[in-house]
């Protein structure tokens, strides 16, 4: 069985321990490969290769940096297949959502950072009679990169893209749960021209090589994506040792529905924002708000397609939700479908596991759930399920919607259908939220700020907004 090693100064090691972790195949319930189990010692081999690679890689010129970056998007282009492939099966979507966006976005956010490096600018501040100051943003060093488990790639690159095209040397660690494709970046960055100890990723789990990356005293800056548990935990920990943080946490997203809408554009957008993914997705409008007076057919026509939405194992090219990521994930599920019954809801479709047949009889497969009834304020709508689950809720007055959309801890994304311009503008301005699409979902600019506010996060990811984070002014005066 196939062993995932970690990646540490350029060449694939062993863990200092010896041990493995099983990884297991979200279609079929089965393992197919084992994770390197590391810890402390692994995370100070890392280190230690990237403070000896730090000199050469920061003191490269912007240009050279950013054609090894750009080899780097390349390569994982080149390997496009290989990556689609270990991308679904790791992770239990379909090849073609794995084909169509996580992929081909991990390449994007390599080949945008390794191109808007040669375009990010100081500034100078002249003072009259007296001087100039101009400000520098140099590497910070070292900085830790944690990744999850829903867009394995495409996130470990959104992180790891702008910290190396700043300068930085990286110890990274994707999700334990589906590392695949972490594990085959490893060897594009090599072929790409990547100098050892640059680039260093880490497998494990999060108590003990996720730790470890967060206390080290010589990581000076963390960039998390994860829940917001351990968002809080790491910024117990490393707030006290000056550390820089960003942390991408969890997301409740408000979907706001009005009578006005492009009725049929909508419906087609939200189910898309609603079970892309399984669900899965941060940004996915799990509290989906409708104006009464289109309530009733929106409800008719929504559990209507949601009802013959195909779940299938991740190579049906007919599949439209695949499996979810793991069995503990796949019972998290399911249990706040109960929760949601016990609190009043009644299940419109969905609400149960999909049995397939064969060789993944086994797999973590769930039917796509809408639940109605429920107050705006239970756990169901308050929590993050994480899942293909949606609540659907009637609103009379935007003073209505905007109190229930804007009653959770979270705060990362919403959606908002109108037709008005106005009400576009004053609605959007009052959702709390760190990212508001009017008429559409997910379009993402990455040269745009992403994060949210509230328990959604701390600091924005994105554009020169990364490239700041991953940075440290420094001012210089010069006397006339």
């Amino acid at each position: 069985m196939e062993k995932l090693l970690n990646f540490i100064d350029g060449s694939y090691v062993e863990p200092i321990s010896g041990d493995y972790i099983d990884n297991f195949e979200p279609a079929t319930g089965k393992v197919y490969s084992l994770i390197a189990n590391s810890d402390e010692r692994d995370v100070e081999l890392a280190v230690k290769a990237a403070e000896k690679a730090f000199p050469i890689w920061s003191s490269m010129s912007i240009e050279e940096r950013s054609a090894i970056m750009v080899r780097l998007s390349e390569g994982i282009q080149n390997r496009m297949d290989e990556f689609v492939a270990a991308e679904s099966r790791d992770n239990g979507k379909p090849l073609t959502l794995a084909a169509h966006v996580d992929i081909p976005r991990a390449v994007s956010n390599f080949h945008f950072f390794a191109t808007a490096i040669t375009h990010f600018a100081s500034e100078s501040h002249y003072m009259e009679g007296l001087g100039v100051n101009y400000t520098m943003r140099k590497p910070i060093g070292i900085v830790g990169c944690i990744s999850p488990w829903n867009l394995p790639l495409y996130l470990f690159s959104w992180k790891i893209a702008p910290a190396l095209a700043a300068g930085n040397c990286v110890v990274a660690k994707p999700s334990e749960v589906t590392p695949y494709t972490a594990y085959l970046l490893g060897k594009v960055a090599k072929e790409a021209g990547m100098p050892d100890g640059v680039l260093n990723i880490l497998h494990g789990l999060g108590g003990s090589v996720g730790d470890a990356i967060v206390k080290h005293p010589k990581i000076k800056a963390i960039s998390f994506t994860g829940g917001t548990k351990t968002g809080e935990y790491i910024a117990r920990t490393a707030a006290p040792m000056f550390k820089k943080l960003s942390l991408e946490l969890g997301g409740k997203n408000p979907n706001i529905i009005f009578a006005d809408c492009d009725f049929d554009d909508m419906l087609s957008t939200t189910l898309r924002s609603s079970f892309a993914n399984q669900g899965q997705i941060c940004l996915c409008g799990s509290r989906i708000f409708v104006e009464r007076p289109i309530y009733d057919k929106f409800k008719e026509a929504f559990v209507a397609k949601v009802a013959k939405t195909t779940v299938s194992n991740p190579t049906d090219p007919k599949a439209i939700l695949g499996a979810v990521v793991s069995k503990p994930h796949m019972e998290k599920v399911l249990s706040y479908v109960e929760l949601a019954k016990e609190e009043g809801g009644t299940v419109l479709t969905g609400g149960e596991r999909v049995l397939l047949e064969g060789e993944y009889k086994d797999g973590y497969y769930l039917r796509p759930t809408v639940i109605e009834g429920l107050a705006y304020d239970c756990r169901t709508n308050q929590e993050e399920i994480f899942g293909p689950v949606v609540t659907i809720t009637p609103f009379d007055t935007e003073e209505e919607v905007l109190m229930m959309a804007n009653s959770t801890q979270y705060g990362l994304a919403a959606t908002l259908w109108t037709s008005d311009l106005k009400r576009a503008h004053r609605m959007a301005d009052k959702i709390q939220s760190g990212i508001v699409w009017i008429n559409s979902w997910l379009v993402r600019d990455l040269r745009t700020p992403f994060g949210g506010v509230k328990a959604s996060g701390v600091g924005r990811e994105g554009g020169w907004e990364a490239l700041r984070f991953f940075t440290e002014p420094k001012n210089v005066f010069v006397k006339y």
